[in-house]
């Protein structure tokens, strides 16, 4: 993601999100968080999803991934997350974890798919409506099954 790409992401997120992130909390991720990573899926030219991660010593957190609804059901949303698990064991990373919704069985079924399991739950975690948030991890692969490109074999 380069800052050139925020009018896009930010189209993105609100279309995506019902408490979407602010231009000001994607530049503070982009120029100022050091342990931040983003990427963009581009169709045509346009931005029409992206994804999110910190990298905190060998582990990654998702802080997000949203794919524009038009685009939805793509594999849009499969491909950032393995590009993000690709580029947090790229990175050093042996473990990744991310919050999702208890409502978004979309979202959830995407990340078992890929060895992400459930081992919390945030109570009260989403500000729009104080839903609460399971909390998944998943161990990476070793690097051998990461491509010279970046992808999970």
């Amino acid at each position: 993601m380069l800052l050139q790409d925020l009018d896009q992401v930010l189209q993105v997120e609100r279309r995506a999100f019902t408490a979407p992130w602010s231009r000001a909390a994607f530049l503070g991720e982009l120029v100022e968080n050091k342990l931040a990573r983003y990427v963009v899926a581009e169709l045509d030219g346009r931005v029409v999803g992206y994804g999110g991660l910190w990298l905190i010593l060998d582990e990654g957190h998702v802080t997000n991934i949203a794919v524009d609804p038009d685009y939805r059901g793509r594999k849009l949303g499969d491909k950032l997350l393995r590009t993000l698990m690709s580029l947090c064991a790229a990175n050093g990373g042996r473990k990744m974890t991310l919050e999702v919704r208890v409502s978004n069985t979309v979202a959830q079924n995407l990340y078992r798919k890929y060895g992400f399991e459930r081992v919390g739950l945030r109570k009260g975690y989403y500000t729009d409506n104080k839903e609460d948030a399971i909390i998944m991890w998943v161990d990476l692969p070793p690097m051998d099954r990461v491509t010279a490109g970046g992808e999970l074999i």
